[in-house]
């Protein structure tokens, strides 16, 4: 019999990558994201794995909303006709022509979409999934109308949403797909822009998350050197500063373009907006089931936050250390004793996931503490997440009026010595703490002296 093709593939990652998944699973089954497709990744030649992305979203439970775009089928459209496009203001200007070409690409589109939801094919995402695509009249529309002299003719604005029908398409477990044209109540149609569509609707719904598939990869952390790495979690009141000091944008690859969308989305009730890579394979499913992500999240504060355990972080605390229990790197605790110790604990939790912990243990007798199970998920390891835990457990103790802290370590010597701890003797250890030293283990004894 031929092993299962993941164990073929991924022998020794397989597991642990899929049990690294599953708090993401749970965490947003039964959440509703917006999704916004750039139709420069459509024109890209991406759309079918994007779908089956999409697809995958699905399965998990997550109610979604497609939004596509269409700036260079609409492009193409005009050229065909020999019609020349114009722009103004970062938005193109709909004449009647430019209309009917955005009609016609919009149609070819929704057509594709549905059709790439349909395939069935076997090995591949999409095979036994079953997903309906609901679209419709769901937005109402105003039109531009003359800005700075210039009229921008059927260029529209969101006027409404209907949010109401669209949730109770979702709910049903339908997807639906939204393109970015609108109508009046009189029935005159409008272009609308496809970054205008998704915020609006996001906002209607509160989505929990809406997200950019685009031309750029994210914002920079440095805006002036484009080999800088990128902003993985941006604060809503970093970007809004950010955006303060930038142009007005006129084309899609401008910073302040998507970013503006994403903060607007996220200062009206939207809990995170996201601006990723649409040429980087998989890169929704990245952002969503990956501890940082692929590209720029904005959100209203920090999602990473640094505090003192509770009794509701036990079950965290337990699945974090127990791989290194069961390897030597640490002593083995219970669920008893850290229920019985939680106060002491420190732990780094990202959207309710516990990633990183320590416990303080005092001898205010001796004036010094110990800090013990200082753990890092290897997922976040190199991140400095274990020095953001070692000063915070330094800073409690200093709190307590004690002079130093001590580990005891049998694999780990090195990284405390780099971070100012000394080996001495166990013979140094407080009487408490000697009485339970395991002379077996042979554990290093490390102090550092707190200034």
């Amino acid at each position: 019999m031929n092993p299962p093709a993941a164990a073929v593939v991924f022998p020794h990652t397989f597991v642990p990558w899929f049990r690294s998944v599953a708090p993401y699973i749970h965490a947003y089954r039964g959440k509703t994201f917006v999704v916004a497709m750039a139709g420069e990744g459509i024109a890209a030649g991406k759309l079918t794995a994007f779908v089956q992305d999409l697809a995958i979203l699905h399965a998990m439970g997550i109610k979604l909303v497609l939004v596509h775009g269409f700036r260079p089928q609409v492009s193409e459209q005009l050229r065909a006709k020999g019609h020349p496009e114009r722009f103004s203001h970062g938005m193109r200007i709909t004449d009647a022509v430019a209309l009917d070409c955005a009609q016609e690409a919009a149609g070819q589109l929704r057509f594709e979409i549905e059709a790439a939801f349909s395939q069935g094919l076997p090995n591949t995402p999409m095979a036994n999934a079953t997903v309906r695509v609901v679209s419709g009249n769901f937005l109402t529309a105003r039109p531009v109308g003359i800005v700075d002299g210039v009229d921008f003719m059927h260029s529209g604005f969101v006027r409404r949403v209907d949010a109401r029908a669209i949730r109770l398409a979702i709910d049903t477990g339908a997807v639906v797909l939204l393109s970015p044209f609108g109508f009046s109540p009189t029935g005159e149609a409008f272009n609308l822009q496809m970054e205008d569509v998704a915020t609006s609707t996001a906002v209607a719904l509160q989505a929990d998350k809406l997200l950019f598939l685009t031309e750029v990869a994210g914002i920079r952390e440095q805006q002036d050197d484009p080999e800088s790495g990128i902003d993985t979690e941006l604060a809503l009141a970093d970007a809004e500063r950010m955006l303060a000091g930038l142009p007005e944008p006129t084309r899609p690859t401008d910073v302040a373009f998507y970013l503006r969308h994403c903060v607007k989305a996220c200062r009206e009730g939207v809990e995170r907006s996201h601006i990723l890579p649409f040429v980087v394979d998989g890169a929704l499913l990245q952002e969503v089931y990956t501890h940082d992500g692929i590209g720029t999240m904005v959100v209203d504060e920090k999602l990473e936050s640094l505090r003192e355990a509770t009794v509701d972080d036990v079950g965290g605390i337990l699945q974090l250390i127990e791989p290194f229990e069961r390897d030597g790197t640490l002593v083995r605790r219970d669920r008893s004793e850290i229920e019985r110790d939680i106060g002491n604990y420190t732990v780094i939790e990202h959207d309710g996931v516990i990633f990183g912990c320590a416990a303080l243990y005092p001898y205010p007798e001796a004036g010094t503490a110990e800090m013990a199970a200082l753990t890092v998920s290897p997922h976040v390891q190199g991140q400095g997440d274990g020095e953001r835990i070692l000063k915070r457990v330094e800073q409690r103790a200093r709190g307590m009026g004690l002079a130093s802290i001590f580990v005891l370590t049998t694999r780990t010597m090195h990284w405390f010595i780099k971070r100012g701890f000394l080996q001495v003797d166990p013979d140094w250890l407080p009487d408490a703490r000697k009485r339970k030293y395991n002379w077996d283990r042979r554990s290093q004894v490390l102090v550092k002296t707190l200034k």
